[in-house]
């Protein structure tokens, strides 16, 4: 019988925070190369593409945490799926922004808009690529994700379950069944709270 793993709330949440900037920043430094154009590897604007990418990790990660606070990961796939992309482009375009001193005179944008659709169009193929596979009528499983993370860890980190109630919340107000200065009914005696007068029969 096979012994099922549980991780921490904190180190699943963890995990998921990396998990997606992690991603974010892989596919923004591969989108930079991509736009800069096929060449010699000496001529591939790496650099650019190494700020870039941390850039996008900082930002992506600063999304999760405004997404975390405001209670939204305990999502469906494809709402999961459209968020995810949504924050990609987010973040690779501020990372443009901040890579160089940002001048709305001067930016490029139509290369930071090209390196934006390039990572959000790889996020996509990873979100359908970590999708677990399709139920036989086509459906998307139930508890299918767009995150390479197992299953168990990632629902352990989105969900928002409430906690068990502890031994305090589970005893009576005073400590005890019966309130204090109230008598109890003897089993045996017909109307009237009194102690039972001689020895039941």
């Amino acid at each position: 019988m096979s012994m099922v793993q549980t991780v921490p709330k904190w180190r699943a949440v963890l995990l998921d925070f990396l998990e997606r900037a992690g991603w974010s920043a892989g596919q923004v430094f591969v989108a930079t190369l991509l736009a800069g154009g096929l060449g010699a590897v000496g001529q591939l604007p790496w650099k650019q593409a190494i700020t870039l990418a941390v850039s996008a990790f900082v930002a992506s990660a600063l999304l999760t945490g405004v997404q975390y606070l405001g209670n939204f990961t305990h999502l469906a796939f494809w709402p999961d799926l459209l968020i995810r992309l949504a924050k990609t482009f987010l973040s690779s375009l501020s990372g443009s922004m901040v890579a160089g001193v940002f001048d709305i005179t001067t930016f490029d944008w139509g290369a930071a808009f090209n390196v934006a659709a390039l990572a959000t169009l790889a996020a996509l193929g990873k979100g359908l690529l970590a999708r677990e596979p399709a139920a036989p009528n086509g459906q998307v499983p139930p508890g299918a994700s767009p995150s390479t993370l197992p299953m168990g860890t990632y629902r352990e980190a989105v969900d928002h379950a409430p906690p068990p109630p502890t031994i305090e919340a589970t005893n009576p107000p005073d400590g005890s069944s019966v309130p204090d200065r109230q008598a109890g009914v003897v089993l045996g005696e017909t109307g009237g709270t009194g102690p039972a007068g001689g020895n039941p029969t």
